[in-house]
């Protein structure tokens, strides 16, 4: 089994799916379903989808599902017969296909790992969803970066294989690219103080050893995305951390555990700057003059918002992690422990789950006994958390006495 396919059943296991049952929960019935998907952004690109895959999925005998981020599937469309087959597993209109509610399968997997994925018939974790195979890619806000929905082909394996994926992922490409026109398109004439001429930056750390910076300089040029060196993502991230600017003193006590020699930051703003442009990178205050995104700043939006599963599925790694820099530590670690602490707080045992089979939750051991604590008693994932318990209690043990051996 692929190892993304094995944690997603760990994460359905843990939120108590029962691999059993063929029914799906319905989180939007008929009277409400039409007013909420009329009011989805999704709606206003629903004639693309279906002119550049709906039709696609009849002729192929399988179906073109759209769900939003929640995993809430809005519209299904495709051949007739295979519309009625897929009913008996629920999938319909109205149903909800997240992970912790439906299982292993490609929607939910997306959610969680917000990229494009294909699930074959047995990596489904339900039996009575096995016969079937699925496509999917997430479509994301061309503002904000935040997945806006999931756009999913489903049918037979014979039908679904890995050119499906890639004709799911180009067609989820070219929406975002409709919807980035068509808000230019709007924001040119209602939002003049968000004009397409502004310049904008997005800038990934989560995970990352080095930053990628994604710039928008405005007006009709390309978007092109840069690879940081390791001290330009230190620095980026500073600075994106402090929207106000940071005096050059300022950025040099963050950035170096020592002393620093001035002319060292001012060599590597020079560098940063040719790279940038002036007007990006103004200095007195060092500052970015940019309508700046972030994925650590939208894992605390989430947070602060309360939607600990959306901070969690967005939460690709810590921080820029082989940096030493003491700034981009008390930004690092402050991110991961509000992500711990909002977890361990949330009380469910699917989060507690992904936590602990992360690299960086592996021995965690008060996550583990919160995980143990939280799952159903008959659940099947109890027993490997005892034993991770176990393991850690011979390991802390040990830990201990070379401790007092050394100590003596």
């Amino acid at each position: 089994m692929r190892a993304r396919v094995a944690e997603s059943w760990h994460r359905s296991a843990a939120a108590g799916v029962d691999p059993d049952s063929a029914d799906v929960l319905i989180t939007l019935p008929s009277d409400m379903l039409r007013e909420y998907r009329e009011a989805h952004p999704l709606a206003r690109v629903l004639p693309i989808l279906d002119d550049l895959l709906g039709q696609t999925a009849v002729e192929c005998e399988s179906l073109m599902a759209v769900a939003d981020a929640q995993g809430q599937l809005l519209w299904v469309r495709g051949h007739s017969a295979v519309l009625r087959q897929a009913e008996s597993i629920g999938f319909v209109e109205g149903s909800n296909w997240e992970e912790r509610l439906a299982g292993t399968n490609a929607p939910g997997l997306v959610l969680a790992l917000n990229e494009p994925v294909h699930v074959a018939g047995a990596e489904h974790f339900r039996h009575t969803v096995r016969p079937w195979s699925c496509a999917a890619a997430p479509i994301h806000d061309p503002q904000s970066g935040s997945i806006l929905g999931v756009l999913d082909v489903t049918g037979a394996a014979r039908a679904i294989g890995s050119q499906a994926l890639a004709m799911v992922r180009a067609t989820a490409r070219m929406v975002e690219a409709e919807m980035a026109r068509d808000l230019q398109s709007r924001n040119g004439i209602a939002m003049p103080h968000a004009s397409i001429g502004f310049p904008r930056a997005r800038l990934d750390f989560l995970g990352r050893t080095d930053a990628l910076l994604t710039m928008s300089p405005g007006g009709h040029s390309r978007s092109r995305t840069v690879r940081l060196s390791p001290r330009h993502s230190e620095i980026l991230l500073l600075l994106t951390g402090t929207p106000a600017g940071l005096s050059g003193p300022e950025l040099g006590i963050q950035l170096y555990e020592e002393d620093m020699i001035s002319s060292t930051l001012r060599a590597e703003m020079t560098r940063l700057r040719s790279l940038l442009g002036e007007d990006l990178l103004p200095s007195r205050p060092y500052r970015l003059a940019a309508e700046v995104t972030s994925d650590w700043l939208a894992v605390q939006a989430q947070l602060a918002a309360g939607d600990v599963a959306g901070a969690v599925r967005s939460y690709r790694g810590p921080i820029l992690p082989r940096s030493v820099a003491p700034g981009v530590c008390r930004i690092r670690d402050s991110v991961q422990f509000d992500l711990r602490e909002a977890v361990l707080r949330s009380g469910r045992p699917e989060l507690m789950s992904w936590w602990t089979t992360s690299g960086w939750g592996t021995d965690d051991y008060e996550m583990w006994l919160m995980q143990s604590q939280a799952l159903d008693p008959r659940s099947p994932l109890l027993p490997i958390v005892r034993g991770q318990l176990h393991r850690l209690d011979i390991s802390l043990g040990a830990a201990a006495d070379l401790t007092c051996t050394r100590g003596r």
